[in-house]
C-alpha cells in the first residue's frame, strides 16, 4: 500500500516533450529537477524520464501558488508489533511509527529536556531517561529495536572489529540490547555522511557486528524531500533481520513530488522564535527570497563574511533566504547560525519554533520543553515525523509477511 512505484511508464515522457506540453523550456524542467522540486529516473537508454502528472502539478503550483495544506500521515489500522526505541530524542520516530500504528513499549533517552517532551505529550509511554548504558531488557521484550545512535569511529589497529570491540561507543550499546532482546526486525538512523565516515570502515565495521550478531541488513540513504516532508533532509536507514526468519526487506519508494515551505506553512501557529540583531536584520532585508550571499552587494558581503569571503566552496548555506515554492534546506539545531542560515521567505526573521516543528511535520499539538534553544535543538535533531510513518509502514509490511492476518 505504501510501497508505490516512482511512477508508472504510461505517465513517464522524456524532457522535451514535458516541456512542450506545459510550454516551457526543457532547462526550466531540468532546474526543477536540480532543485529537488521534482524527481526523474533514466530509462534502459539512459535517457531522463519524469512523470507529467507531477511536473504538471508542480507547474500548477509555481503558477497559483495555492497550497496542498499540511498533513500528518496516519494510517486507520492498528498492529500487534512492539518497539522498544533508544536514543529516541523527541519523538519525531516514536510519533511516525504511532501513527504508522506500531506499539511503542519503551524509549530511552539521556537527554532530559527531550525526555521531558515526550513524557509531556504520551504520558502512557514507558520513557526511560538515563544512559543508554544502564538499560538492560529480556529476550522478546519486542518485535522491533530501533534508534539513531551517534556514529563513531573505533581503534582499527591490530583489532578484528567484532561485537567486543566496538565496546565503549554508542553503537556497542545498541548492538547490546539487540543481542538481548533477539528482535525480530531491527532498524536505525542517522546522518548520510555515516557512509563515508572514516573512509567507509565505521559502517563496515556495523554492518559485520550485526552480522556477526545473527542479523541480515540491508541499508538506503532516503531523501525526506520525496516522502512528503517539506524538506531537503537525507537520512541513513539500516533494516536487519533476524536470520531465522523469512522476511523480504522493505524500503520507501520515493515519491515524484515534493511539498514546499506553503505547504507546510500554511495556517501556522504562532510561536516563540529567535530575533536577528539589527545588523543582521539590516543585511538579511537585503536578500530576495530563495536567495543567499551572492545576492548581497559585493560591499556587504565582504563585510558580513569575514575570512569566508575568500575561502573556496559555494558557502550557500550563508545569509540564506528559503523560498515558499521548494522545500527547506536542511533544519539545523539552530535557525540563525552563519553557516547555515534558515530565514523566512518574505519576513526578515529566523524560522519560528512552530515553523521549524511543521518543517519536520510534527502536528502542531505536539509540544516541546525547555529553553526556546532547547526546542529549536529538540526539533533539529528529530527524524520527521513523516518519514518515520513511511519507515514504520514498511517494518509493519515486512512483520506481516509471517503473520499476514495480524493487522486486519
Amino acid at each position: 500500500m505504501f510501497n508505490l512505484p516512482l511512477f508508472s511508464d504510461a505517465s513517464a515522457m522524456l524532457v522535451g516533450d514535458v516541456a512542450r506540453t506545459l510550454d516551457v523550456s526543457v532547462d526550466t524542467v531540468r532546474r526543477w529537477e536540480k532543485k529537488g522540486l521534482i524527481r526523474g529516473r533514466r530509462d534502459a537508454r539512459g535517457q531522463r524520464l519524469f512523470d507529467l502528472d507531477e511536473v504538471r502539478l508542480l507547474h500548477t503550483k509555481l503558477t497559483d501558488k495555492s497550497s496542498r495544506g499540511f498533513t500528518v500521515l496516519k494510517t486507520e489500522t492498528q498492529s500487534p508489533y512492539i518497539v522498544i526505541e533508544l536514543f529516541a530524542g523527541a519523538g519525531g520516530l516514536a510519533l511516525g511509527f504511532e501513527n504508522a500504528g506500531l506499539n511503542a513499549q519503551t524509549l530511552v533517552e539521556i537527554d532530559v529536556r527531550a525526555a521531558d517532551t515526550l513524557k509531556l505529550n504520551r504520558p502512557r509511554w514507558d520513557v526511560r531517561a538515563e544512559d543508554v548504558a544502564k538499560v538492560s531488557f529480556g529476550e522478546g521484550a519486542a518485535d522491533i529495536i530501533t534508534g539513531g545512535f551517534p556514529c563513531q569511529a573505533f581503534s582499527y589497529a591490530g583489532k578484528k572489529m567484532g561485537f567486543e570491540d566496538t565496546r565503549g561507543t554508542l553503537f556497542f550499546e545498541y548492538a547490546r540490547i539487540v543481542n538481548e532482546v533477539r528482535p525480530k526486525l531491527i532498524m536505525a538512523e542517522n546522518v548520510r555522511g555515516l557512509v563515508n565516515h572514516d573512509q567507509g570502515r565505521t559502517l563496515q565495521t556495523m554492518l559485520g557486528v550485526l552480522d556477526e550478531l545473527g542479523y541480515a541488513v540491508q541499508w538506503r540513504v532516503v531523501r525526506a524531500q520525496y516522502l512528503d516532508v517539506a524538506q531537503k533532509r537525507e537520512r541513513w536507514v539500516m533494516i536487519g533481520v533476524r536470520k531465522d526468519l523469512s522476511i523480504t526487506h522493505v524500503f520507501p519508494e520515493e515519491r515524484a513530488y515534493t511539498l514546499c515551505l506553503r505547504d507546510a506553512l500554511a495556517d501556522v501557529p504562532h510561536s516563540g522564535g529567535q530575533a536577528y540583531t539589527e545588523r543582521k536584520h539590516a543585511i538579511m532585508l537585503q536578500v530576495p527570497e530563495g536567495g543567499y550571499w551572492r545576492d548581497l552587494p559585493e560591499a556587504v558581503q565582504r563585510d558580513y563574511m569575514g575570512a569566508s569571503f575568500f575561502m573556496g566552496g559555494g558557502k550557500t548555506g550563508m545569509a540564506r533566504r528559503l523560498a515558499w515554492d521548494e522545500p527547506s534546506l536542511t533544519l539545523t539545531c539552530n535557525p540563525a547560525q552563519k553557516q547555515t542560515e534558515r530565514c523566512h521567505p518574505s519576513d526578515t526573521r529566523p524560522l519560528t519554533v512552530r515553523e521549524y516543528a511543521r518543517i519536520q511535520s510534527f502536528p502542531d499539538d505536539w509540544q516541546f520543553t525547555g529553553s526556546v534553544a532547547a526546542q529549536y535543538r529538540q526539533i533539529g535533531n528529530a527524524v520527521p515525523v513523516n518519514l518515520g510513518f513511511h519507515l514504520g509502514m514498511c517494518l509493519r509490511q515486512m512483520l506481516d509477511q509471517l503473520e499476514p492476518k495480524a493487522a486486519e
